[in-house]
């Protein structure tokens, strides 16, 4: 078995070159360089495969077999860098910015303040993305995301952006079966639906002053709404935003718990990895989301 099973760059590229054009000569002169050199490079490549890639007859060159199987991958790996490379390009030419966020909270927060950003960056067109999963950066596109939760995101800059009025509610028919609670210390014996990151219940009852409520119980859901479908089907009291059960409430298919209240630390952050700290789009991103309210 090979040490390396990627071969040198420079060694794939003589070979594509030459494969395509059938021609040392002219695969030197595309690449600029010598005739020499890149017949120097193929050998190299054949020598670190174990296999013969050309014939050469006639003072010319023609693929074999194992050639013209490998030929196809390595042309469409340069031809995935070559559109990569350029979309990125593109990308910073633009001004792209990619914001992740939440389907709530674009409807609810970004969308009645997008103009603002755009009137003060018109160099920078937002795409956003609507998603409950936390982005992967790495890996998504992504340049900033908008979550959810405590803030706590490990290997990320986290900024508090807002917090929304929280209200508990339940379904009709399980207050019947509990009925209304006199104090927030009587929905520790309620059955729980929860939050991706289950804590929500822990701060609520921690900010009306009930500890020990023990471990969260109950099925969790990484999206608003699915936890809203989960309390409407009964299966637990819910912590949602007041805006978004509002219609819910008034129209009699949820009742609230107790009155709605800011949880100061389970709130809106936008979130970024260390190094994108400086972009200056990220940059710009950061200093208005921060300052508008």
């Amino acid at each position: 078995m090979m040490r390396d099973p990627v071969p040198p760059l420079k060694s794939l590229r003589a070979f594509e070159a030459a494969a395509r054009h059938l021609s040392v000569k002219a695969a030197a002169e595309e690449l600029c360089v010598t005739p020499g050199a890149v017949s120097q490079l193929v050998r190299q490549l054949e020598s670190h495969l174990g296999v013969r890639l050309f014939e050469r007859v006639n003072r010319g060159i023609l693929l074999t077999p194992a050639g013209r199987d490998y030929l196809p991958p390595v042309r469409n790996a340069f031809r995935q860098i070559a559109q990569a490379t350029q979309r990125l390009v593109e990308s910073v030419d633009a001004g792209t910015l990619t914001l992740s966020v939440t389907p709530f909270f674009a409807s609810a927060w970004l969308m009645p303040r997008l103009q603002r950003f755009r009137d003060l960056h018109p160099g920078i067109d937002l795409h956003i993305v609507t998603s409950t999963a936390l982005a992967d950066f790495s890996r998504d596109g992504v340049d900033a995301a908008v979550r959810h939760g405590a803030g706590r995101y490990p290997g990320l800059r986290s900024y508090r952006v807002a917090s929304v009025e929280i209200v508990p509610v339940a379904a009709p028919s399980l207050v019947e079966r509990h009925g209304l609670p006199a104090a927030p210390a009587a929905l520790t014996r309620w059955p729980h639906v929860h939050d991706a990151e289950r804590k929500g219940w822990s701060l609520w009852f921690q900010a009306n002053g009930v500890d020990d409520v023990g471990l969260p119980r109950g099925p969790s859901f990484d999206d608003s709404s699915l936890l809203l479908g989960a309390v409407l089907a009964g299966q637990g009291a819910g912590l949602l935003p007041a805006a978004m059960v509002a219609h819910e409430v008034g129209a009699g298919r949820l009742v609230r718990l107790a009155q709605p209240a800011h949880m100061e630390t389970f709130a809106y952050y936008l979130v970024y990895p260390e190094a994108r700290q400086d972009n200056p789009k990220v940059a710009a991103l950061r200093d208005w989301i921060l300052s508008v309210e």
